[in-house]
């Protein structure tokens, strides 16, 4: 990446980051919002329908295909939360998230690095796909399927850079009260959400003076959280189509993706969803934005209503085929 890229792109971060900041978003789907947002508010929704009010016909599309469910950690999961590293998946979600992966191949996909979400979930026999995609996990072997396995790791050589990075990004942001940097192994993360929106403009800057100092990466942003990344081609989307390749189902044409994130590193995977013209997306958001979804979900509850509705649907299908058998015997 360019210097003057980089400086480009930080010149416009702040007004970005405030864009972002929950206290600027244009509407959401509070009843506090003025009437004059309804149009624009019914409009978004009539685009990204509600996932649970459209369940019955998600479900009719599904008939007779083999769902493959991916899913997001933070603010998909889990609450986003202050602590970063006190976002604690409930027990309820887990047990939710275990029946989910018992009937249907699951991937969770996240920012956070692999061994960060396998210590939050808690469970064998799912596929991990921690720093964006970029260190791939999972039960490799059917039949072991308690046993992780390293699948892919396409930054691997960019892991002595990320260790030396870490700690140079550390020096430069310790003078910024309630910033922090988190190690995700193949990329680090600077959350600022208890960082005063007075102090994000210094916190941008020392981060661009980083990104001089070492080209081969890139800057990417989230939900209060900026990253340094490896600058290579991979993504979410691009882990999403891995995973679907290493289960041997990427040309099949009987196979369902469903990709459910809230961040904008998950537009990636909605994106390839689209492009594929197979599966689709849920957004999980209280917030009227861009996005390649096709359904939406407002916050983790509601994640776990669907996925409480999708085991449901399930037990029920696989309950009327063993009927249609025992009558057939």
């Amino acid at each position: 990446m360019k210097i003057t890229d980089v400086a480009g792109k930080i010149e416009t971060l702040v007004d970005s980051l405030r864009d972002m900041s929950p206290t600027r978003v244009r509407s959401s789907f509070s009843d506090e919002h003025v009437s004059e947002n309804d149009d624009e508010r019914s409009s978004w929704i009539a685009l990204h329908p509600s996932a649970l009010d459209m369940f019955d016909k998600i479900m009719s599309d599904a008939e007779g295909k083999q769902i493959i469910m991916f899913l997001d950690y933070d603010g998909t999961l889990s609450l986003i939360t202050e602590d970063h590293d006190k976002a604690y998946i409930t027990d309820e979600m887990r047990e939710v998230v275990k029946e989910v992966a018992t009937y249907f191949k699951t991937a969770i996909i996240s920012g956070r690095s692999t061994d960060k979400v396998q210590s939050f979930v808690k469970l064998t026999g799912i596929h991990y796909a921690g720093s964006h995609g970029m260190d791939i996990k999972g039960p490799t072997n059917p039949d072991q399927s308690n046993q992780e396995e390293v699948m892919f790791q396409p930054a691997s050589d960019y892991l002595p850079m990320i260790d030396e990075v870490v700690n140079v990004l550390k020096e430069k942001t310790k003078s910024i009260p309630g910033a922090t940097v988190e190690h995700n192994k193949f990329c680090l993360t600077v959350h600022f959400r208890r960082v005063d929106e007075t102090g994000w403009a210094a916190l941008a800057e020392q981060v661009r003076l980083v990104l001089i100092d070492y080209p081969k990466l890139r800057l990417t942003q989230g939900r209060k959280v900026l990253e340094l990344r490896p600058s290579i081609k991979w993504d979410k989307g691009k882990a999403l189509e891995f995973l679907l390749n290493s289960l041997g189902i990427a040309e099949s044409k009987d196979v369902l993706p469903v990709y459910i994130g809230d961040d904008r590193t998950d537009e990636d995977a909605f994106k390839v969803l689209c492009e594929r013209g197979q599966g689709f997306g849920i957004v999980v958001s209280k917030t009227l934005k861009e996005t390649y979804a096709s359904y939406s979900l407002q916050d983790p509850s509601q994640v776990k209503e669907f996925l409480e509705r999708l085991v449901k649907w399930k037990k029920q299908t696989l309950g009327e085929e063993e009927e249609v058998i025992h009558k057939i015997d």
